[in-house]
């Protein structure tokens, strides 16, 4: 098939897209590659400069590139919001897209409008994430109100409505947004879909023996540590840090490219990924394919949901400070520990993550959904 991405989060697309190409596909990337991240795409969406001035430019850029976005067997958009710019452009945008090709599906990776109702609401399914804990408000929404307004303000509400409802199907990337979709998606139109890792680049960079020193790995952002509760984490690393210098180290980086935090993860033990989540996110599943312990979301409901009852190896992370420290002390006074789930941590992204795996998914889905749209 011809097969068309754009917009992307955390080199999702991107890595997705390299696989399809070894499957046979003819596959291109449209995005801004995750801004700082700077991940490879075919076409560059960024904006060069900021304000009305950039998103011009950026609009005008599209219209010279309309060519590139057509005749496409699928093209699949990263969220409503796949290119920097106001809605009323980025429904303009779509229209196109949906004249010009024959499909067009919406990977939900991130937030939007749906996600950030089901967060708030009394009685969400989800106990804890990064807007709401236990019926009150997490740290996230307090520091930053405008962040969950913008996603409440009508037009935007508006406009997540309409691609959900014009696209040809939706595929999520977390168990969190499928239990958001599944509220207004038909179920005809839905698939849950994973993270792709392509295990087959990623390799166990780290010794077997059991260490003198654990390395804990913190990769920070430096616009959302409160979001995603990177302070929390770290609080508790330094505790643990503070209190056994002799059994453990912690090494924190801040805002690097993609390829460079990739090889700076890879000597660690444990890496410390994020405190609001139920799933394990591209962070932790990277680490993970390299035998890493990950410290993250890796609920019950979770596994339960992709229909894991024995390979359970994540180090849940619940927002609870003491807990947290709890559980790095554990890894840290139990190294051994952390040694004898390399093959497990390997094994289980290899299983439920693999790029390949998740890849036939989504040919699965959209083979699927085009004969039911030929009918």
């Amino acid at each position: 098939m011809k097969i068309l991405f754009l917009g992307d989060y955390s080199n999702y697309h991107r890595c997705l897209a390299e696989a399809l190409r070894r499957m046979g596909h003819d596959v291109t990337v449209a995005s801004n590659g995750s801004r700082w991240l700077n991940t490879h795409r075919d076409i560059d969406l960024s904006r060069k400069v900021g304000g009305r001035i950039g998103g011009l430019l950026l609009w005008l850029k599209l219209q010279l590139l309309s060519h590139r976005f057509t005749g496409y067997d699928v093209v699949q958009i990263n969220s409503p919001t796949f290119v920097d710019l106001r809605p009323e452009k980025v429904r303009r945008l779509f229209d196109f897209l949906k004249r010009k090709n024959r499909s067009v599906f919406m990977t939900a990776m991130g937030n939007d409008t749906p996600f950030v109702k089901m967060c708030i609401e009394n009685d969400s399914p989800l106990r804890y994430n990064e807007w709401q804990i236990d019926g009150a408000p997490g740290p996230h929404r307090v520091e930053s109100p405008m962040s969950l307004d913008s996603w409440l303000q009508p037009s935007i509400a508006a406009h997540c409505d309409y691609i959900y409802e014009q696209v040809d199907g939706v595929l999520t990337a977390l168990y969190e947004y499928h239990l958001s979709c599944r509220r207004i998606v038909p179920r005809e139109r839905l698939a849950y879909a994973g993270i792709p890792i392509d295990t087959s680049t990623l390799k166990v960079e780290v010794g077997r023996n059991v260490p003198r020193k654990l390395k804990l790995f913190l990769g920070m952002h430096r616009d959302r540590q409160v979001e995603k509760g990177t302070y929390r984490l770290l609080a508790a690393a330094r505790r643990v840090v503070e209190e056994y210098p002799e059994e453990c180290v912690l090494e924190v980086v801040e805002n690097v490219p993609y390829d460079e935090y990739l090889s700076l993860m890879c000597h660690s033990h444990v890496i410390l990924d994020q405190l609001y989540s139920y799933t394990p996110a591209t962070n932790a599943l990277l680490a993970m394919a390299q035998g890493l312990t990950a410290v993250t979301g890796g609920e019950a409901e979770y596994y339960d949901f992709i229909g894991e009852k024995e390979l359970r190896p994540i180090v849940n992370a619940e927002p609870d400070d003491e807990r947290l420290y709890e559980s790095l002390k554990e890894l840290v006074l139990n190294k051994e520990r952390v040694i004898e789930n390399i093959d497990a941590n390997r094994e289980f992204v290899r299983r439920h993550n693999d790029a390949h795996v998740v890849a036939q998914r989504f040919l699965d889905f959209w083979q699927k959904r085009l004969k039911e749209l030929q009918r």
